[in-house]
């Protein structure tokens, strides 16, 4: 039978990685940072810039809050996201704290 329905929600990130960070959050109780990142990224062998794009693309939905001088809206990611990759120079401006956003 063939699944006809297209109202199924699909997150806009990887939701592996959002529970990755999540659990990590729950270890830490604070804030992540991006030196959380970088740290889950060399453990996990994972492309930093994939846990970030998976960070904004949250923090774009309200799932999580991004609490630093930078605003994260869809035209930051699409600003940063050039040539198909996010690049450390470019995330050290949000070195604020990324946590779950709490209804």
């Amino acid at each position: 039978m063939t699944n006809t329905n297209n109202d199924i929600d699909v997150p806009a990130w990887d939701v592996a990685l959002a529970n990755l960070v999540k659990e990590e959050f729950g270890k830490k109780n604070t804030p992540l940072t991006l030196e959380d990142f970088n740290h889950l990224a060399k453990e996990y062998t994972i492309r930093l810039d994939d846990i970030m794009v998976t960070m904004f693309e949250m923090v774009i939905a309200g799932a999580w809050k991004y609490e630093g001088e930078q605003v994260i809206v869809r035209d930051t990611l699409n600003d940063l996201y050039v040539g198909g990759r996010l690049h450390a120079k470019d995330l050290a401006p949000f070195s604020g704290g990324w946590s779950p956003q709490v209804d």
